[in-house]
């Protein structure tokens, strides 16, 4: 695997630069807080550095996920963490995955990609994309809860993002800012997990 970026910051034309997704795009709308344009980029990347198989098909599949150097997805993470105040991105999400025992049910629930049922025995559903999922940034915003990783297909894409080498040493180093952030989600909606009844879809 190639740890040598193959993104340019700095596309050749004007036009390139407005349709052409890149380092810099994605940095241009995180930093204008246009999260839903921001999302759109990132999944445009990673079909771009997955290779041209994944362009073709205009998706990428799991067994791809290692055709991406370690050094463009880090910027791709670093971009996000950076301009969420470290609210949102691939390293966060793994460590949200991981405390939630590598659960995914119980890790999309934590990080809102599914909803509570108004019901009379606590179910959860699956989000809508894309009108309800949470395209700002606020302190109702769950962590984690962007970028967005397309799981019709199921969950294998989303684990191999967070199994790829690039975030092997963010393993033991979560910051006090990063433990304090979910602190307050935790006190915010602790809740039993009781067996919930719904269909695994992951279709969003």
């Amino acid at each position: 695997m190639s740890s040598s970026s193959s993104l340019s910051t700095t596309p050749t034309t004007s036009t390139a630069k407005k349709t052409a997704p890149s380092l810099e795009l994605l940095s241009e709308h995180l930093s204008s807080q246009n999260f839903r344009q921001a999302d759109e980029v990132t999944r445009k990347l990673l079909i771009v550095l997955a290779g041209e198989s994944a362009q073709k098909r205009g998706y990428v599949f799991f067994s791809e996920v290692q055709f991406i150097s370690s050094q463009d997805l880090r910027e791709i993470d670093q971009l996000w963490k950076k301009h969420s105040n470290g609210r949102f991105g691939y390293s966060i999400q793994k460590k949200l995955f991981e405390k939630s025992k590598e659960d995914f049910t119980k890790f999309f629930i934590r990080i809102g990609w599914m909803k509570k049922l108004d019901t009379e025995i606590e179910q959860f559903n699956y989000r809508a994309f894309p009108d309800e999922f949470v395209w700002e940034l606020n302190d109702e915003t769950p962590l984690g809860h962007l970028p967005l990783t397309n799981a019709l297909r199921g969950t294998q894409l989303l684990a191999s993002i967070f199994n790829h080498p690039a975030f092997e040493e963010e393993e033991g180093s979560e910051s006090e800012g990063e433990e304090e952030r979910e602190k307050v989600q935790t006190e915010r909606g602790k809740e039993s997990r009781p067996k919930l009844d719904f269909k695994a879809d992951y279709s969003f």
